[in-house]
């Protein structure tokens, strides 16, 4: 099985930023890196587990190919024993054409019990060759899937290897840009840190009406987890990163959905801006960056370190690449 995992972002190196506002972007810019390295990294980690599926199935069939060829080959040396046997006593006199029979019989009813015998002895020996004929191709056919299997078997753990390394890069890739958001935040303004802490309206719950059924109980859970902080990987039950947060909730509602952003932004069916409520996935940036809309114009996200999950306007946390209904 194949791999597609997109080549890992380049890791930026924060320069000194020369005022607030330019550490600001400063900010915003890496932590955008460090999230796209988050989801890309995580999308690796789905493909070794889909990746270690197949080769478990590929193994599972090479064993159960061979079983059934052993089988086969028991069956197959059985079968040409008993062919070999009936074909030793047709030489022997065994054999015999109607005429041979009447020839030799003193009476009408040892005529007949010597055709009865004789048909018996052509259905055995037709049995016998049938049999074997039919253990000769399944134990060609179980050769043919065991050899397919071995060689799915091949190309799974050949694929394994790589992503594994790929995964090891990924993840050095994003512990590096994890400790520039860290230095780029301690940058900031006191102004701007407040702003970017600032979890939102926690007092007025009340206000937020959720709808019912999956979509709703989604909602209420995600809004739950306003002012727990981000980090990246995370997936509860304190603290959060954007994909962890939305399957977290979904997940509170009896719904399955995909780890990574751009699995969830490819889930369920596509909505329309105007037709955006409550429930519905917005993915952001390229699917680099997943929230949960709380109404048609705003959303809860866990969005990036240093700030806590909160609601944001709809169109905050970025370029709109996907609206997508899981319920309703």
């Amino acid at each position: 099985m194949a791999a597609s995992i997109a080549p890992a972002s380049a890791v930026a190196q924060p320069n000194t930023p020369a005022n607030a506002s330019e550490a600001l972007k400063q900010y915003n810019d890496l932590s955008e890196q460090a999230s796209k390295l988050n989801e890309e990294l995580l999308q690796a980690e789905e493909k070794q587990g889909q990746n270690q599926e197949e080769l478990d199935k590929a193994n599972a069939d090479v064993a159960a190919a061979n079983q059934v060829g052993d089988q086969a080959k028991a069956d197959e040396e059985t079968f040409r024993g008993k062919v070999d046997l009936l074909t030793e006593a047709s030489f022997e006199g065994a054999r015999f054409n109607q005429l041979s029979a009447l020839l030799v019989s003193d009476s009408q009813q040892e005529f007949l019990n010597r055709m009865s015998a004789l048909g018996v002895l052509a259905a055995d020996n037709n049995e016998a060759l049938d049999k074997l004929s039919g253990a000769v191709d399944t134990a060609a056919d179980a050769v043919k899937k065991a050899t397919e299997a071995q060689a799915r078997a091949k190309t799974a753990n050949d694929e394994a290897i790589k992503i594994t390394e790929d995964i090891k890069k990924r993840a050095a890739d994003l512990d590096t840009q994890k400790k520039d958001v860290k230095s780029a935040l301690t940058k900031l303004s006191g102004a701007e840190k407040t702003t970017l802490s600032d979890s939102g309206d926690m007092s007025d719950m009340s206000d937020i009406s959720a709808p019912s059924g999956a979509a709703g109980a989604a909602v209420a859970f995600a809004l739950a987890q306003r002012g727990d902080m981000y980090s990246y990987g995370a997936t509860g039950p304190d603290v959060w990163d954007c994909s962890g947060l939305v399957m977290k909730a979904y997940a509170a509602a009896g719904v399955s959905l995909p780890r990574t952003s751009q699995g969830q932004g490819s889930a369920g069916r596509p909505v329309s801006r105007g037709e955006v409520t409550a429930g519905d996935i917005i993915a952001y940036n390229g699917f680099g960056h997943v929230a949960l809309a709380i109404s048609n114009t705003e959303v809860v996200h866990a969005s990036t370190d240093g700030v806590p999950v909160k609601i944001a306007p709809l169109e905050s946390p970025g370029s709109i690449s996907a609206m997508r209904r899981i319920s309703g």
